[in-house]
Formats: structure tokens, C-alpha cells, sequence
């Protein structure tokens, strides 16, 4: 697995080392950042979104279907009392030419996403710090 690190490049901002790329974020402005990148928790959102959209265009690719109009878009519900998102929704658009037969198939597929499969069975998360 990889070894990912985090730097502060100033204010609110961080960037994540990955694999040779680097992923900034930052906070909004309402919570003192700059809002100059998507928030950590926003790219938690996005890399649910994207597997899935992973899953869904190779489902389509696998049997020869155009994806020009393929989409898939997340939106959330929020459960104010607990101040935690308490539902994501995946939807996928499918293109015309889509066949009705392989409607149940793809939602199979896109239900398979590996960020969606780890937040229904998640790893335990150790925190640790390390003085130097």
C-alpha cells in the first residue's frame, strides 16, 4: 500500500504526497481557509463518486456500450442532529443507447466500488503520534 504524507504549505491548505502526485486542499472561506481546493471532506466525497464512475464506465466498456453521455453523479443527506451526513446517493446516467436489460447489472457493478465497500465494512483507524 502506499505511503502517503501530508505537508502544510501555509494557512488552512495541506498537500497530500501519493504515489508521485500531490493532492492540495484547503478549508472555505466560511471555516478560515481560502477555499483555493476542494476540503479533505469534499475529496472523501469525490473518491466515492469516482469509483463508482470507474465501475459504471467499465461495465459499459466491457460490453462495447458508448459512454460519450455516461455520468454519475453523488449528492448527500445530512442529519442535522448528529452533524454527519447520513446518506450518499450514487446515480448513474445511463447513455440512450444504454440497454434496458443491463440496468440491474450495472447498479451491481457500481455497487461493487472499492471506497463504497470499505466504508460498509471499515478498517479500524489507529492514531498514533511519534515525538521527535
Amino acid at each position: 500500500m502506499p505511503q502517503i504524507e501530508v505537508r502544510f504549505p501555509g494557512g488552512k491548505k495541506t498537500e497530500t504526497l501519493i504515489n508521485g502526485f500531490s493532492v492540495l486542499s484547503d478549508q472555505p472561506e466560511s471555516g478560515g481557509g481560502e477555499g483555493s481546493a476542494p476540503s479533505p471532506f469534499d475529496m472523501f466525497l469525490v473518491s466515492i463518486a469516482s469509483c463508482a464512475g470507474y465501475y459504471a464506465l467499465e461495465f459499459c466498456k466491457g460490453r462495447s456500450i458508448p459512454v460519450d453521455e455516461l455520468s454519475v453523479n453523488c449528492t448527500t443527506e445530512y442529519d442535522p442532529e448528529r452533524r454527519l451526513i447520513k446518506q450518499i446517493n450514487i446515480n448513474v446516467i445511463t447513455p440512450p443507447e444504454f440497454p434496458e436489460k443491463y440496468k440491474d447489472a450495472i447498479l451491481k457493478a457500481v455497487d461493487q466500488c472499492a471506497v463504497k465497500r470499505h466504508l460498509v465494512n471499515p478498517p479500524e483507524i489507529a492514531v498514533r503520534a511519534e515525538l521527535r
